[in-house]
């Protein structure tokens, strides 16, 4: 085959497809409406069924609808015949996928699932299918075409149930107010969780890492105690370990500009009174936002009695990948 063949093969399953999610926008009706009411009424989760192609995309279903908001899970339509059935409950709903309606597997659970009393959702290529006809609700996923140059395998037809299933999670999402918050609870592990689940306490250097010294400390105790700790600042403490100010390498420039001898200053001469502190469980994202607005790389951390309990700057957020 000849590569400009290969290519125009390539852009005409693409427009297949996107011609069948185009079409699917003209057809969407108040079953779809219904369906996303019919969820946000249940108790218990949404059981997406398919068999083949289809329960591969009812498992990435199951899969964005947990993700949002909608406890999910993929049951297997042949496995549901051998035991699995018992995992759906009379708080439950079915959301099974056929595209032609008929497939073995999912029609002869219908009396099962009728017994139960809990919603079948359909997505079907057939509405006029025995799925389609027996399901509480039908959604018409149609196409007029495979992308397949044999009009066989699923393909434009996958695609179409997949987009109606986004389309469901989506309008749910938004229905049951569903924040970026709620998504990093799902997401832990990924970046945004990282972000919107991160606190101060867990990423703050304890302990003997925090560069701090007392009110009466020297020069160069100060100096020493900032380059042991690598931190650029150290804070300046009272006799309960209480931030009462904090000194910089900047601070440290300028008096160096300003010329005269440094041997005989003390801490509490020269430190900038009131630091900017926070609470080890406020969250990390909001650190970032602080630091950037009041300009400063580096942030205290303090206890409910505020005294020095932690200290952290942009090199330890961005380990985090928090920023």
């Amino acid at each position: 085959m000849k590569r400009s063949q290969i290519l125009k093969l390539g852009i005409e399953t693409l427009g297949i497809e996107a011609a069948a999610v185009r079409a699917l926008q003209e057809r969407l009706d108040n079953q779809f409406v219904d369906a996303v009411e019919a969820i946000l009424k249940i108790k218990g989760r949404v059981v997406v069924m398919g068999m083949g192609k289809s329960g591969h995309i009812a498992s990435k279903i199951a899969a964005t609808l947990a993700s949002t908001g909608s406890p999910a899970m993929f049951v297997h339509p042949a496995e549901a015949s051998h035991g699995d059935f018992g995992m759906i409950t009379a708080n439950d709903v079915v959301l099974a996928l056929s595209n032609s309606g008929e497939t073995e597997e999912i029609t002869k659970l219908i009396p099962l699932i009728k017994r139960l009393g809990v919603p079948l959702i359909a997505i079907t290529g057939n509405l006029n299918s025995t799925l389609g006809k027996e399901s509480t609700l039908a959604i018409d996923s149609s196409v007029e075409k495979e992308a397949c140059p044999l009009n066989l395998a699923p393909t434009a037809s996958t695609t179409a149930q997949l987009a109606i299933g986004d389309a469901l999670a989506v309008a749910l999402l938004d229905a049951r107010g569903f924040k970026s918050e709620d998504f990093a609870q799902s997401h832990p592990a990924g970046a945004l969780g990282r972000k919107l689940l991160t606190h101060v306490g867990d990423i703050m250097r304890k302990k003997e890492q925090i560069p701090q010294v007392p009110l009466t400390a020297t020069m160069n105790e100060l100096l020493n105690e900032m380059s042991k700790k690598g931190l650029g600042v150290t804070a300046v403490v009272d006799d309960l370990g209480r931030p009462c100010g904090i000194f910089t390498d900047g601070d440290l420039r300028r008096l160096i500009e300003k010329g005269g001898s440094l041997k005989e200053l003390l801490a509490k001469d020269i430190m900038q009174k009131n630091p900017q502190t926070i609470y080890q469980k406020s969250l990390a994202v909001d650190v970032v936002g602080m630091m950037e607005k009041l300009r400063i790389n580096t942030m205290l951390v303090v206890d409910e009695a505020h005294v020095l309990i932690g200290a952290l700057n942009t090199n330890d957020l961005m380990r985090a990948k928090v920023i």
